[in-house]
């Protein structure tokens, strides 16, 4: 959407999902494929990844609130994301926990960011954030504990759009 155009345009997107072959195309979190997906994408930053984050009311759970089943989706993939900037390698979930910090609203400019914490060699740990683009106030906060998958595990090499 145009409220992130000036934010976003000028950083390098992450892009692993881009081909049919990939192994995450039909994700519904990152999948480009995924008919109702929620295409979220991530874009380098000198720390990890930050991501544009609008959250459609369809995900509302109270109202004006998102769901927060779709905010740890969100948390999921900005997570995976960073670990693909830092390591180079798709990785799996194997723990995630949300903190959620204030209501969550939908149909508004949102921004996450996420960061690798610690490189354990067989798990990594990484951390986010989910802020309002605007005036940057903290709504949630995740960690996450995920496996990189090993180099040449059948996905397609990582690109940067």
């Amino acid at each position: 959407p145009e409220v992130f155009r000036q934010r976003f345009g000028g950083l390098e997107e992450l892009s692993y999902t881009s081909r049919p072959g990939d192994l995450f195309h039909q994700c519904f979190g990152c999948g480009a494929a995924h008919p109702n997906g929620l295409h979220i994408r991530c874009f380098v930053t000198e720390e990890g990844v930050v991501s544009p984050v609008l959250i459609s009311r369809v995900y509302v759970g109270p109202p004006g609130i998102a769901h927060g089943g779709i905010v740890a989706t969100y948390f999921d993939e900005i997570l995976a994301g960073a670990v693909v900037r830092t390591t180079g390698r798709i990785a799996v979930t194997g723990e995630l926990t949300v903190r959620y910090v204030k209501p969550v609203p939908v149909e508004s400019p949102l921004v996450g960011h996420g960061r690798l914490v610690a490189d354990h060699g067989r798990y990594v740990d990484v951390e986010a954030t989910l802020e309002t683009l605007a005036t940057g106030e903290l709504l949630a906060t995740a960690r996450g504990r995920f496996f990189p998958r090993p180099a040449g595990a059948g996905e397609a090499p990582i690109r940067r759009a």
